[in-house]
Formats: C-alpha cells, structure tokens, sequence
C-alpha cells in the first residue's frame, strides 16, 4: 500500500513564548514491509533541525528557538509504501535487550486487577501468539473507544478500570497485561488508514508490539482487535506513550497554551 500522510501541529500562546526548545519522533524509518519514499519536516520558524538517533532507534529531531512567539506550526509529509507482513516485525534495528522491555512505566504499572486479568489468558501449551491473540481479542471487547473520559497522562490501571479510552491506553493496558505475564511489550506511535480510503484524525494512531518467541516482534492494535496490516505506518517505539511521544517540549513564557492536531492519511494505492 502507498500511505501518505499530512500531520500539523500548532500552537498559539496567550503570551508569548520566549524560549522553545522541541523534540520530533516524527520520522518513520524503513524497514521489512516498510519503506519511506519521501519524508519532509517543516517548522513555520527560522531555525535549525539537528537529527539524532535515539537508544530506541527513533529519528529524534531537535531544534531551539529564541525571541518572542505568539505561534508555532509543525507539518510533516510524507509518502510511504507498506507490505503486508500479518503483523510480523522484520529488519528494525534492535539495540536494546529484549528484557529491557518488561519494565514496568508509570503509564504502565499493572495494578493487581490487571494481574488478574492477564492470568486468564495463560495456557498450558505455553503458546505465546495464541496468549497474545486472546488478550488482544478480549481487551478489545472489554475496553470501550472513548476521546472524552482519559488524557495523555491516564495511566494503563486507571483506563483498565474506567473500560474506556483512546488507543494510547489500550496500548498500555496491553502492554502491561503481557509484560505481567514475563512477555517483552513495547509501544508504538505511527499512523493508519483503512484499506479502503482516507483517515482524518486529531491524532495519530497507537498500538503494541509483544515478543511472539520465535517469530519476534509482533504488533497488535487492540483498539482495533487486529494484528497490524499494511495500512500501518510504524513511526516511533517507546516503552510507553512518552517515550514515542511525536512532540515534546518545553518553554519559557507562554504559559497558557492551545494545542491543534490535524493529521490526515490517504491510501494513495487505492486511487490508482
């Protein structure tokens, strides 16, 4: 499939920001079923993005601005052609041990009701994917989408309680079910669309990847109740939401703040 995305982020101060300092994990990288074909960051101010790679493997881009602010816009587009792989993640670098990815967050702590929750789904055949099958099927069912009752700071216990959210904490619920049953789980922040067309969201998308054994890595979208497809684009890994988060920052003056997130996909292949 060929994806292309359109995603801006803008600010507007009540009082002018003096000192901005940013952080992008907005750049996917290709990979096994995944290939960027074009990729562009524009900031709507005089300044300089300096590339990184994070311990995670993100492309982290920085920059600094000084003066006086009233606004600030971010736009990223880009185009990126995916395969189908049933989930199965191939040829990402992998520096850090996979045991690094059974820490608990605190986005991601288990309370003892998701404990209990994820034992439901242990097997005596010791058949990981099929553990992971069920939990994304029945955490689906469980959890209701909601954008109105949760914050970028709910935690996965207070989400698993409520049984409402968006797909940051289906995310982390799934996420800490399976690293309380001893299974390496990661987030994922990218973008989706549907097959069949265009999404136009507030947001980008979320989802999960747990360590299947054998096969590796492989992502699963409980919001939606899939493995993911080729409508995927995978962006940035974390092991939660602030660790992939798109963009971070701080700065000095402009304390009241309004946040705008317009991001659009398109299925390019579709159209054709």
């Amino acid at each position: 499939m060929r994806i292309q995305v359109r995603h801006e982020t803008a600010y507007e101060y009540a009082t002018p920001a003096k000192y901005i300092i940013q952080k992008l994990r907005l750049s996917p990288r290709s990979h096994d079923g995944q290939h960027v074909r074009r990729w562009r960051i524009e900031v709507d101010k005089d300044c300089r993005l300096v590339e990184t790679t994070d311990a995670f493997g993100n492309v982290v881009h920085s920059f600094t601005l000084m003066g006086q602010f009233d606004s600030l816009s971010i736009i990223v587009e880009g185009e990126v052609e995916t395969e189908e792989t049933a989930g199965v993640i191939r040829g990402t670098a992998e520096r850090l041990p996979l045991g690094l990815y059974l820490r608990e967050t605190s986005l991601t702590e288990p309370d003892e009701q998701i404990e209990a929750y994820a034992r439901k789904f242990q097997r005596q055949d010791n058949d990981r994917l099929q553990l992971l099958h069920d939990l994304l099927s029945d955490l689906h069912a469980h959890i209701t989408f909601d954008t109105n009752r949760t914050d970028s700071g709910t935690t996965a216990a207070a989400a698993f309680e409520l049984r409402h959210g968006v797909c940051q904490d289906f995310a982390h619920v799934f996420i800490a079910a399976a690293r309380s049953l001893g299974i390496p789980a990661r987030y994922i922040g990218g973008y989706l669309v549907q097959s069949d067309g265009t999404v136009t969201s507030e947001a980008g998308h979320a989802w999960a990847e747990a360590y299947a054994g054998d096969l590796g890595w492989v992502g699963f979208d409980p919001s939606n109740g899939v493995c993911t497809t080729d409508g995927y684009v995978r962006v940035a890994v974390g092991l939660d939401y602030l660790g992939a988060a798109p963009v971070r920052g701080s700065q000095v003056g402009g304390q009241t703040e309004t946040l705008g997130v317009a991001v659009r996909t398109e299925n390019m292949s579709a159209q054709q």
